[in-house]
C-alpha cells in the first residue's frame, strides 16, 4: 500500500471517528436544573451525579444553578426557564390550585419527610407545640415552614391568639433568635440549626421541633419537571431521575467525599457545617422508615392525598388538586434499584 493511500485511509478513519463523536455529543439532551437554595450540603447528590458522569451516561448535558427558595424553584420550572427543579412538593400543591397554572408535577420525592421545623433556644422552654403559647415566633413570610403554620396550629390545638407572629427576613431570622429578640423561629431544621451553631450557639442550647414529629404528615422537596419538557423528552426525565437517585444512594455512604464537591462549587461554605447539614438531611428527611421499606423517590398516594388535605388547613383551595395531579411515578426506576439501607 502506498504511503499516500495509507494517509488517505487514516484520514478517512479519523474523519469517521470525529463524525461519530460529534454525533454522540449532539445526542446529549441539554437539561437546565435549578436547586431550591444555595450550593450547601443537601445539594451534594446532584453535584455527585454530575461529577461522576451519571447524567452524561444517561445522555444528558446538565447544568445546575442555585436558587432563591423553594417557591421560586417552582416558578422557574413552571415558566420553562428551567426544565427540572428541586423544590417543595407542598408548594406544587398550592400552585396547581389555579387552573391557569402550568400542570407541573413531581416525579421523584427526595425528602420523604420535610425539614419544616420550629427552632428555639432551650432556655425558652419550648419542648412541645403548646409551649409556643405566650411566645413570639419569628417567621419570614415566604418561608416554606411558616406556610404550614395554620395546619400545625390546628393539628396541635395551639391557641394562636396567644402566639405573637413577627415577620422577619431570612438573613436576620437566626440572629434575632440568638439575640433573644424572638422566642422561636420557623425554618428548615438543618439550615436554622447550622446557622445558629455557626454563630456560636451550643448544640445543647438549641431545640429543633420537627413538624413531621407533631402531626404534619407531609412530603418535602422533590424533583419537579416542566410538563412540556417531560412530554418532549420522557427518556431524559427518566434518565435524570435514575442518575439522581443513584447519586442519593451513593452519597449516603460517601458523605465526606460528596461534601468536597460542595465546597469545590461553593468555596465560601464551611466544610464542617455543610457535612453536618448533609447528615441531618439524610437522617431526618431522606432515609425514613417509609423509604427503607419502599425505596427512594416514590410517594404513597394515600399519604399524599392526606397531605393535600392537611395543606388545606393552611391554604384555602379553589380547585383542590388530587394526588395524581401532583405526583407522576412513571419516570421512576424499578423498586429494586431504589432500595437503600441505613
Amino acid at each position: 500500500m502506498s504511503r499516500s493511500l495509507s494517509r488517505l485511509k487514516a484520514a478517512t478513519i479519523a474523519a469517521t471517528l470525529a463524525a461519530a463523536f460529534t454525533g454522540l455529543a449532539s445526542a446529549q439532551t441539554a437539561v437546565k436544573f435549578t436547586l431550591d437554595w444555595r450550593f450547601e450540603g443537601p445539594a451534594a447528590p446532584y453535584l455527585w451525579a454530575l461529577e461522576k458522569g451519571y447524567y452524561k451516561a444517561e445522555g444528558l448535558d446538565v447544568t445546575i444553578d442555585n436558587g432563591a427558595n423553594s417557591t421560586e424553584a417552582i416558578n422557574r420550572v413552571a415558566s420553562g426557564t428551567y426544565d427540572i427543579a428541586f423544590g417543595d412538593i407542598n408548594s406544587v400543591v398550592r400552585f396547581r390550585d389555579k387552573k391557569e397554572n402550568a400542570p407541573i408535577k413531581a416525579v421523584a420525592v427526595i425528602y420523604n419527610q420535610p425539614p419544616f421545623a420550629i427552632v428555639s433556644l432551650a432556655k425558652a422552654g419550648i419542648k412541645k407545640p403548646k409551649d409556643l403559647e405566650g411566645k413570639t415566633l419569628g417567621a419570614p413570610a415566604a418561608d416554606g415552614a411558616f406556610a404550614q403554620w395554620k395546619g400545625f396550629v390546628e393539628t396541635n390545638k395551639i391557641d394562636v391568639s396567644k402566639v405573637k407572629i413577627e415577620n422577619v427576613g431570612f438573613p436576620v431570622r437566626e440572629p434575632m433568635l440568638a439575640e433573644g429578640k424572638v422566642d422561636a423561629i420557623t425554618g428548615f431544621s438543618f439550615s436554622s440549626y447550622i446557622n445558629l451553631r455557626s454563630r456560636g450557639v451550643a448544640q445543647d442550647a438549641i431545640n429543633v421541633m420537627l413538624m413531621s414529629d407533631h402531626g404534619l404528615d407531609l412530603y418535602g422537596n422533590s424533583i419537579i419537571v416542566n410538563p412540556a419538557f417531560a412530554a418532549k423528552n420522557p427518556k431524559a426525565v427518566a434518565g435524570f431521575v435514575k442518575a439522581t437517585l443513584r447519586a442519593v444512594k451513593e452519597v449516603s455512604t460517601n458523605q465526606r467525599e460528596a461534601i468536597k464537591m460542595v465546597i469545590k462549587k461553593n468555596p465560601i461554605a464551611d466544610e464542617q457545617w455543610e457535612a453536618i447539614r448533609l447528615k441531618m438531611a439524610y437522617d431526618q428527611n431522606i432515609i425514613t422508615k417509609e423509604v427503607l421499606a419502599n425505596g427512594l423517590g416514590g410517594a404513597d398516594m394515600k399519604r399524599l392525598g392526606k397531605a393535600i388535605d392537611q395543606i388545606g388547613q393552611s391554604f384555602t383551595f379553589t380547585n383542590k388538586p388530587k394526588a395524581e395531579d401532583i405526583f407522576d411515578a412513571s419516570f421512576l426506576p424499578a423498586k429494586a434499584d431504589r432500595m437503600i439501607t441505613k
